[in-house]
């Protein structure tokens, strides 16, 4: 069973998905949000086609630590997902993935145009990678 990782975001949310061993994170596609939230039912399609057996969202905190506003909209979007998805959610430190995404892909001189249209599930798969280098399942 596959692991999939979600960066949740304002108007995407970066989705990136593990191999079946659960070593190895590759970015997926990005949801875009909707105002009828339907990006829940894209996100449920997403793990039955993958066979997906836990998520892991990107918890942004603060960085002393602590957890403000966007990180509680992080945890009630995870919350949700369990409700409706019935497997296991897990929230992980998302701290500067996002920012680590965008040096990547400027380092790689990819244009403004085309990192918008990344980003976000480049940024999922480091949240992923991080989640299953820490807990390595061999």
């Amino acid at each position: 069973m596959r692991v999939m990782g979600l960066d949740y975001g304002d108007r995407r949310i970066g989705v990136a998905i593990s191999d079946a061993f659960g070593w190895t994170a590759q970015g997926l596609e990005v949801v875009e949000r909707r105002k009828d939230e339907s990006e829940y039912g894209k996100i449920a399609e997403l793990v039955r086609g993958n066979e997906v057996s836990e998520i892991v969202v990107g918890l942004p905190k603060n960085m002393n630590g602590t957890i403000g506003p966007r990180g509680e909209i992080a945890m009630a979007f995870a919350e949700k997902l369990r409700e409706l998805l019935n497997i296991p959610v897990h929230l992980w430190d998302e701290r500067l993935t996002t920012v680590a995404a965008e040096r990547t892909l400027l380092e790689a001189d990819v244009s403004r145009k085309k990192r918008k249209q990344v980003v976000d599930k480049m940024a999922a798969g480091l949240i992923l990678q991080n989640y299953l280098d820490a807990n390595i399942r061999r």
